[in-house]
C-alpha cells in the first residue's frame, strides 16, 4: 500500500470539508499522513509515494513548487472556483480511485520554468514557476524599459511598457491569455512571451522553443518592479539586474482524471470559442 501525503488548504471551509470527505477513501488505499498547506519546505524525513492536494488551482500551483523536487505524482482535488488544473472532484476521485491509487496511474507531465535573477552586486536569486514568471512594473506604475534576447540573438529587442509575461503551456490559459497571448496545448514544448501593454503595435506575443534561454536586462525600473512567480512569490529587481528564464530540468507529474479531456475543460471552464449570445 502506498504512503499518501494529504495537503489541504484548511483555512478555506470548502477545502477542509473536501479533505474530510476524501480521507476515508484515501485510507482504504494507503497509509495517510496530512500536513498543512504553506510555504515551509517539506521535512526531509517525510516519505510518500503520492501527494493529494485539496484546494483551488492556486493552492495546487503553490504546493507543486513545494513537492516537485520529490518526484512523486500529485493528485489535484478541486475545492476552489475554477478547477482547471486540479482535475478531480470528490465524485471523480471515488469513481477512479483504483486507477489513481494503483501501481501505474496515468500521468500528465507539465513543463516548469527556472528563473534566475542576477543582480549587479553579484548576488543571485533563483525560483521555479509552474504557470508563469512576470516582470511587472510595480509602484509607482510608470513604464519600464527592458532589453530581451532569445538564445544566441545578441542584438535582441527592447520592450517599453508595463512588463512581460513568460509562460509555460500550462500557464498559457492564465495571465498570458488575459494579456492577449495564445493558448498553447500542454504537450507543446514551448515558452510564450507576452508583453504587457507594450508601447508598440508591432510587439506581438511569440512562442519560442522550450530549449531556448530568454534573457532580460532591466534598463529603467520603478521602486516596486519585481519578478512574480505564479502570482505567489515576489522577487524585487533593480536597474542593471538581469532575469534569465529557461526550461527547468524537472517536470511536475499530475495524476490524470480519465473523465477529463483538455478540450472539454477548455470549452466548459474557459469558455473557449463560445459563440455570441443571440436573442431567440
Amino acid at each position: 500500500m502506498p504512503n499518501i501525503l494529504l495537503i489541504a488548504h484548511r483555512s478555506k471551509p470548502e477545502a477542509a470539508r473536501t479533505a474530510d470527505a476524501i480521507r476515508p477513501l484515501l485510507a482504504r488505499y494507503g497509509a495517510v499522513e496530512e500536513i498543512p498547506s504553506g510555504d515551509e519546505p517539506l521535512p526531509s524525513a517525510l516519505a510518500f509515494d503520492l501527494a493529494v492536494v485539496v484546494g483551488g488551482d492556486g493552492t495546487l500551483i503553490g504546493e507543486t513548487r513545494r513537492l516537485v523536487a520529490r518526484g512523486a505524482p500529485i493528485v489535484g482535488v478541486n475545492a476552489g472556483r475554477l478547477g482547471f488544473l486540479a482535475e478531480f472532484d470528490v465524485a471523480d476521485l471515488e469513481k477512479h480511485a483504483p486507477l489513481v491509487f494503483g501501481a501505474t496511474p496515468a500521468l500528465r507531465e507539465r513543463m516548469l520554468l527556472s528563473i534566475e535573477v542576477a543582480r549587479v552586486n553579484g548576488e543571485c536569486e533563483v525560483g521555479v514557476a509552474i504557470n508563469d514568471a512576470v516582470i511587472t512594473a510595480g509602484a509607482p506604475h510608470r513604464m519600464i524599459e527592458l532589453s530581451m534576447s532569445v538564445d544566441d540573438d545578441h542584438e535582441g529587442v527592447d520592450i517599453t511598457g508595463d512588463g512581460v509575461i513568460i509562460a509555460t503551456p500550462t500557464g498559457s490559459t492564465a495571465y498570458s491569455a488575459s494579456a492577449g497571448g495564445p493558448i498553447v496545448h500542454p504537450d507543446v514544448a514551448g515558452i510564450t512571451i507576452t508583453p504587457i501593454c507594450a508601447q508598440s503595435l508591432a510587439f506581438r506575443p511569440v512562442v519560442v522553443g522550450a530549449h531556448e534561454t530568454i534573457s532580460f536586462g532591466l534598463r529603467r525600473v520603478n521602486e516596486g518592479t519585481c519578478v512574480v512567480l505564479d502570482g505567489q512569490r515576489f522577487i524585487p529587481v533593480g536597474r542593471g539586474d538581469r532575469v534569465i528564464v529557461r526550461r527547468n530540468a524537472l517536470h511536475a507529474k499530475f495524476v490524470a482524471n480519465p473523465s477529463n479531456r483538455y478540450w472539454d475543460a477548455l470549452r466548459s471552464k474557459m469558455r473557449w470559442a463560445a459563440p455570441p449570445s443571440y436573442r431567440a
